[in-house]
């Protein structure tokens, strides 16, 4: 509902969820099946409907004001399932398949499925008791929590990225194990791929500093601050540089702390802060990297950290489920298993003092990445589609209305 495929990647409220919605969407298509995304309005110029590929289009609806916060965004649920319907009835449209991404998208999903008949496969991204644990105290309260557990109770399948997000799901939210399936995300490998470091930094204006850098939203379940204070501890910091990109400038209250932090740590001078990328621009950003900083308190799949594996970059992330799936410690990256400054230092330092090691774990991250295509990764979500829509499904009427 929130995460619109277009939405500039890196603001607040955008980011891997809106390129993995996209890329399975897309590939899907390219296996041959009909794709439409359904998703709010969120720039006023953009068209309602958008064909995005081939048998994959984009429909925005309109479901409350453009630019309401997503912590409204559950009040306006009735009016997006409204609209949603009205499309479809509107253009005779029969679907086989619904499947809804987070836990707003999912309270429309087990409507749709509960009236049309059809099977709802969720993804959430992330959970709302797991955040809880990564970041004690931060998302509680409101009526998210109630909703996952009455789509977890209701969907007839459940796809996550990782092993640990099935277990938390089986523990926390009492699913059937056998309810769950595990898919590993995908990357782009014809947009990330190796590309010479030197060439990569001429284009962007970079010289040879040592280079670390930041992909993602300025929020404190990324992590960031756990980076600044790293490249303020640094003994010898020399010319090390950090690129962030992500936020949405100076409207950003994310990009304000972490400008604040960046003068309080006296580091401003070797960060650089470039805001929200095009999505196209960010595998020279890989490439001229010497390494990539992946400090979350908690990732659903990593998205960043594959990204730069497939462009050749060595990793070094927190310890947690996301990333564990995909950065093999000491072969492909770095995992780090405290949010502790000191453990990054020692981490970064390694890599950017030795040129073999980081060409070797480069080159080793790089084909761990080759083999995590998105279009291998719709072909098992297709198999998920054809194995419910096989067996039918029994709906169970959601227990929140409008």
């Amino acid at each position: 509902m929130h995460g619109c495929p277009l939405a500039r990647l890196g603001t607040r409220d955008s980011g891997g969820m809106n390129v993995y919605v996209h890329r399975l969407a897309s590939a899907l298509g390219r296996l041959g099946r009909q794709v439409d995304i359904f998703t709010r309005v969120h720039d006023t110029e953009e068209p309602s409907i958008v064909e995005l590929d081939e048998n994959t289009r984009l429909i925005h609806l309109e479901a409350g004001p453009v630019d309401a916060p997503k912590a409204d965004l559950v009040h306006y649920l009735p009016n997006f399932l409204s609209q949603l319907k009205g499309f479809q009835q509107d253009n005779g449209l029969v679907y086989d398949t619904i499947h809804s991404h987070y836990w707003l998208s999912g309270w429309v999903g087990n409507e749709l499925a509960t009236e049309w008949g059809v099977p709802h496969v969720a993804t959430f991204h992330t959970l709302a008791e797991v955040k809880n644990r990564a970041r004690v105290g931060e998302g509680r309260g409101g009526p998210r929590s109630g909703i996952e557990r009455s789509v977890t109770a209701a969907a007839d399948g459940i796809v996550v990225s990782t092993g640990h997000e099935r277990a938390a799901l089986v523990q926390l939210y009492d699913v059937p194990e056998e309810k769950v399936y595990v898919v590993p995300a995908g990357v782009d490998l014809a947009l990330f791929k190796p590309g010479d470091q030197a060439t990569a930094r001429e284009q962007l204006g970079l010289n040879g500093d040592p280079l670390l850098l930041y992909v993602g939203r300025l929020e404190p379940i990324k992590g960031l601050e756990v980076l600044m204070y790293t490249l303020g501890s640094m003994e010898e910091p020399g010319n090390v540089r950090l690129l962030v990109i992500g936020g949405d400038g100076e409207h950003d209250e994310g990009h304000q702390k972490m400008m604040g932090l960046a003068r309080e740590l006296n580091i401003e001078d070797r960060v650089d802060f470039l805001g929200s990328l095009s999505h196209g621009l960010l595998p020279l950003y890989y490439q001229a990297a010497d390494v990539c900083v992946v400090p979350s308190y908690y990732e659903s799949f990593g998205l960043v950290a594959l990204e730069a594996m497939a462009c050749g970059t060595p990793v070094v992330g927190s310890r947690v489920p996301g990333l564990e799936t995909i950065v093999r410690d000491n072969w492909s990256g770095y995992l780090v298993p405290w949010h502790c400054p000191d453990a990054f230092v020692d981490r970064i330092e390694v890599l950017l003092a030795n040129e073999d090691l980081r060409h070797s774990m480069g080159e080793e991250a790089q084909v761990t990445a080759s083999g995590m295509s998105w279009g291998r990764m719709a072909a098992s979500v297709a198999e998920v589609y054809a194995e419910l829509e096989e067996h039918g499904t029994q709906r169970l009427p959601s227990p929140l209305k409008g």
